[in-house]
């Protein structure tokens, strides 16, 4: 499965980002190759409005088929539902390695919806 996960670093070892819309890059982690690919976000840091969406859209256009992050607004959501994309929300300092391997062992379920409300920052 490809994974695209919000980061602050491009380190295998940090911790995800609680921000999706406005999360600084992306990982997208391939569990098939083990292999990662880091994906700048710096067009939607500052965005007026837009930035889930955009980031979202951004996403899909990786390939991702999962995305992994602190938080997912309802407009992000609903783009990323749309294409098929599944979400899931982690809390505290897990590293992408802990999150990924949480969610195949089925410790970590996809979200059901937004867990924030827009313009969440």
């Amino acid at each position: 499965m490809k994974y695209a996960i919000s980061v602050r670093e491009k380190n295998p070892e940090a911790t995800v980002d609680t921000r999706f819309g406005r999360a600084q890059m992306f990982a997208l982690y391939d569990s098939e190759t083990g292999q990662y690919t880091w994906h700048g976000n710096t067009q939607n840091l500052q965005a007026a409005q837009g930035a889930g969406i955009q980031t979202a859209q951004n996403v899909v256009n990786l390939g991702a088929e999962a995305v992994i992050s602190g938080h997912c607004g309802p407009k992000a959501y609903q783009v990323l539902q749309a294409a098929g994309v599944q979400v899931y929300t982690v809390s505290g300092n897990m590293t992408i390695k802990e999150a990924v391997a949480q969610i195949e062992s089925g410790a970590i379920k996809a979200s059901k919806g937004a867990d924030v409300e827009g313009h969440w920052v």
